[in-house]
């Protein structure tokens, strides 16, 4: 056997075999988990952002935004139920412009036909009131011996502000003594009479005075008829009160001299001189008294009452040229 001249060993063959099915290499899901965690921080970040910097009227209007769809489910519309078609319109019928409907407009005009029903049961109590006042006053006067002598000065009406009660003055029998706002006796019988009738009333007052056309000769001293109409409707006033009236049903104390009169023919008419007490409707009330009114439930304070209201002036003031 031939041997190698140089006298090397022979090198052994090594043989690496790889055994595969180790450690793998690590993957990407773990970055996406993560970034799913951050988008959903900062989005929590910018909704708690959101609610603390938005107020209170914009977060209730963002509530009534989101509860828009049960109402129009609850309140109907042309489309409702279209939001199940991903089609502008959609829905079941394609040729619709439009899907959802708002049903706010129908909610709405509930709501006003609630409260116009609700403003017409209450004048239909008024009412009833009112015919109920008007019936207790008539036999009041019909029964009571004091009135039923002076039934025929005595002058009911339902007018649509409301009971319209006037006590008109007669040429043989006067209310006032001549030319002052003293009370004759038997018409503080009847004032305070009609008082008593009226302690339970659950509306409001207003009491006018009235003379006739013919001018009040006071010189120059400037008291005139609008001053005697103001002092006799206030006398007749404390007459009603001690009678019964509760003071706090009283809106409205005013004298109008004749710019009212009874008979528009006859200006001088004895009849045009006379008390009206008017019980009012709630919605004549709303419209014909002072919008800084006190509250029906509370009494009128005594500055109201002098603001509205004249002074009495002894008639020893001022002279007179005719009977009033």
């Amino acid at each position: 056997m031939h041997m190698a001249g140089d006298g090397k060993k022979l090198q052994p063959i090594i043989i690496k075999r790889i055994k595969k099915g180790g450690h793998a290499a690590h993957g990407g899901a773990w970055k996406i988990a993560y970034a799913d965690f951050v988008t959903a921080m900062m989005a929590f970040f910018l909704m708690m952002w959101l609610l603390g910097s938005t107020s209170k009227g914009d977060l209730q209007g963002i509530a009534d935004y989101f509860n828009t769809p049960p109402l129009v489910t609850l309140m109907g519309g042309d489309g409702t139920g279209n939001s199940e078609s991903v089609l502008p319109g959609g829905g079941r019928d394609l040729s619709r412009a439009a899907g959802q409907v708002d049903g706010g407009d129908a909610q709405r005009a509930e709501k006003v036909r609630g409260a116009q029903m609700a403003r017409a049961e209450l004048a239909r109590q008024d009412a009833m009131r009112i015919d109920a006042l008007h019936a207790k006053i008539r036999d009041l006067v019909a029964n009571n011996p004091t009135l039923r002598d002076f039934g025929g000065q005595i002058k009911l009406e339902r007018t649509a502000d409301g009971l319209q009660i006037q006590i008109v003055d007669d040429q043989n029998r006067p209310m006032f003594d001549v030319g002052s706002a003293v009370v004759k006796p038997y018409m503080r019988d009847i004032l305070r009479s009609i008082g008593a009738g009226l302690t339970d009333v659950e509306n409001r007052i207003a009491l006018a005075g009235h003379t006739d056309a013919t001018p009040y000769g006071s010189g120059d001293r400037g008291y005139s008829n609008w001053e005697l109409s103001s002092d006799r409707a206030n006398a007749s006033r404390r007459e009603l009160v001690a009678g019964g009236l509760p003071d706090d049903k009283l809106v409205r104390v005013e004298g109008l001299a004749s710019s009212r009169p009874y008979d528009a023919a006859n200006p001088g008419a004895a009849v045009n001189r006379r008390i009206s007490i008017l019980v009012m409707t709630k919605e004549a009330e709303e419209r014909l008294t002072p919008a800084d009114l006190p509250p029906a439930a509370g009494p009128l304070p005594l500055s109201f009452l002098q603001n509205h209201v004249e002074v009495p002036k002894p008639r020893e003031e001022f002279e007179t040229v005719k009977s009033r």
